[in-house]
């Protein structure tokens, strides 16, 4: 059996744990990180195929958090940002068989065919709203209410289907949509809050925040590779299998200076028995993983934190070396649940991303399921193919679906709905918190599902517990 010691253990290698652990090495903490998987960076997952590099995984982020670029330039070089090309900046929304432009202001919205009538109106009159004053009010109760149902099922809907894979009748918004939350209540209105709020002086840090869509040259798993580089990968624990942590048994307890438990966790690595025995714990697993990870937490306790749904989604990656479609000219089109297609989107890769696909072909990236078509998750690979050929033909202008590369990747816990159990789940953390000093619970659990903010959140869990002794 391998004993270790060290002051923090950290419990996934995804992005959070690697950003935690990066501003550990930074503050001279001393630290060790565990991972199930065999490799570092968690879902990110860069491939390089048939001329063709792409992603399985997260295919880019928003630079959303000016700690993502901190980051990147702490890196020294090892890894290089790059903005999306600018038809990123465009989304298409398919409505009654064919795109239509998502509008970007005002003006777009009076005139687009996505919206009715009344809820041009609706628009016109949404600075003069009230604001609401349920604080657990689900997005598409939040959008009917100031916007209208049309905003809602060709604006809202597609964009939830995009980043959440998820059903705005389910998301709370004050968890799922903050910003968006907080513009109502701080201002009483999103049109006149953004107006206001973007004549509000930011300081140079604020400004990091672009809100531009990011990838890294060559894929993100350059990034990984970066930070496991910075990190140190002896500092990295992978393929440590079956992680449980319990403080020290009650009469063998021992306080560190800070009057904190140390903890014990065991494991296997690589067939050979582990403890690991640290001061401090920061998980950044999922929901899911917790109760057999702490099983030392009350069954309510437990129940409470992985009281979290998840949503299914398959991703098909798709390259073609000759582009015989429709120009494809955006970062990718929405398709709205009310239109009843198999598909919740495609992003058109090649598009805004350099160096992907050969000289004049495409790269797309199509994702069926979510919270409510979770059914063709379990279609067979031959069945999915099938689908999905006659969807990207009907969307693109295909007459052949003949690629060059397709790959298939199932996620059966792909991202994380913020709904209403997010408020007692919340606050179980917290409690742990303060229940079990040294233990941090981080993760997408909570703080938001998008790469930034996983950013973030490492950066702050690894500053909380620095300073905590």
């Amino acid at each position: 059996m391998k004993k270790i010691e060290t002051d923090v253990l950290i419990i996934g290698a995804g992005i959070t744990g690697l950003s935690a652990a990066w501003e550990l090495r930074k503050r001279g903490v001393d630290f060790l990180v565990i991972d199930k998987l065999a490799k570092a960076g968690g879902v990110i997952s860069t491939h390089e195929e048939e001329g063709f590099i792409y992603e399985t995984g997260p295919n880019t982020g928003v630079l959303s958090q000016p700690e993502t670029i901190e980051l990147i330039n702490e890196m020294g070089g090892l890894c290089e940002l790059e903005i999306a090309n600018p038809a990123a900046k465009k989304r298409w929304i398919w409505k009654n068989g064919k795109w239509e432009p998502l509008p970007s202001g005002l003006k777009a919205a009076i005139n687009t065919p996505l919206f009715s009538f009344a809820d041009k109106l609706r628009i016109l009159g949404e600075p003069f709203r009230a604001k609401g004053k349920n604080p657990d009010e689900t997005l598409a109760q939040l959008v009917r209410r100031r916007m209208g149902k049309s905003f809602l099922d060709y604006a809202v809907d597609p964009f939830i289907l995009g980043i959440y894979s998820g059903d705005p009748s389910y998301l709370v918004t004050r968890y799922a949509m903050p910003k968006l939350y907080n513009l109502e209540q701080n201002y009483g209105s999103f049109i006149g809050g953004a107006i206001r709020k973007g004549f509000q002086k930011k300081d140079e840090r604020a400004k990091l925040a672009t809100g531009d869509v990011f990838s890294i040259k060559g894929g993100l798993s350059n990034l990984i590779h970066a930070l496991v580089t910075s990190v140190g990968a002896e500092r990295l624990m992978l393929d440590f299998k079956d992680a449980t942590v319990l403080p020290e048994i009650e009469g063998l307890r021992k306080y560190n200076s800070a009057g904190e438990t140390d903890y014990q966790t065991k494991g296997t690595h690589l067939g050979e028995d582990v403890i690991i025995r640290s001061r401090k714990v920061i998980t950044t697993i999922g929901s899911y993983e917790i109760p057999q990870t702490l099983p030392f937490l009350s069954r309510s306790e437990a129940k409470a934190v992985d009281n979290l749904l998840y949503a299914r989604v398959v991703q098909l990656t798709i390259g073609f070396k000759k582009w015989e479609g429709i120009p494809l000219d955006a970062f990718g089109g929405l398709v709205p649940f009310k239109e009843n297609r198999n598909v919740l989107g495609i992003l058109f890769l090649s598009s805004f991303l350099a160096g992907r696909v050969p000289e004049g072909g495409a790269l797309l990236s199509v994702f069926m399921g979510g919270i409510r078509r979770p059914e063709l998750c379990d279609l067979s690979d031959d069945q999915i193919i099938t689908i999905v050929a006659e969807e990207v033909k009907a969307m693109t202008g295909l007459n052949h679906f003949q690629p060059d590369l397709l790959k298939i990747t199932r996620y059966d816990h792909a991202i994380p709905q913020y709904g209403l159990s997010s408020g007692e789940r919340l606050e179980t953390i917290d409690v742990l918190h303060k229940k079990h000093p040294g233990l941090l619970i981080g993760g997408n659990l909570r703080n938001g599902i998008g790469m930034s903010d996983r950013i973030k959140q490492g950066r702050e869990l690894a500053v909380l517990i620095s300073s905590e002794g």
